[in-house]
């Protein structure tokens, strides 16, 4: 089964990885950090608020989600898990990109030189028919095909 969808272009990029889907906003600093801070080779959902991360490798994914909430500092901790090569990579928001999130993905671009892909406005359809493990393929404008 496969079904296509079509966002907003935030970061540009083609690849095909695989799902990591939180069906709940994604707080940031509290799923990342203990990883970050550690200096993990990878890193695992930390959020226990968040059973669908708590405990789920997130490097490499491909993250869907509505948003990022959580304090200011989600940004900034987005920007250093891509400097540490740790982040997803991509990001695809069934909702409009957060200003927390964005300004990690555009810093991480501009300070980094990261590639991870970021597509919102995907709409809530993305989020109910996406699941863990479904492949998924990003073009450059803005289409991602689910397949399952």
């Amino acid at each position: 089964m496969e079904k296509t969808f079509k966002g907003r272009v935030i970061n540009a990029g083609e690849l095909v990885g695989t799902a990591l889907v939180s069906h709940a906003g994604l707080n940031t600093l509290a799923t990342f950090q203990k990883s970050a801070l550690m200096n993990a080779k990878q890193i695992i959902g930390s959020d226990q608020n968040n059973p669908d991360l708590y405990g789920k490798v997130i490097t490499g994914k491909v993250l869907c989600l509505p948003q990022t909430i959580g304090s200011t500092t989600g940004g900034m901790v987005l920007q250093t898990v891509c400097s540490m090569g740790l982040n997803p990579s991509a990001m695809l928001f069934s909702e409009e990109i957060d200003s927390l999130a964005a300004s990690g993905v555009i810093l991480a671009k501009i300070w980094e030189d990261s590639k991870m892909i970021a597509i919102d406005k995907l709409g809530a359809d993305f989020l109910d028919f996406v699941q863990n493990g479904d492949e998924i393929t990003i073009k450059t404008d803005g289409t991602v095909i689910v397949k399952r």
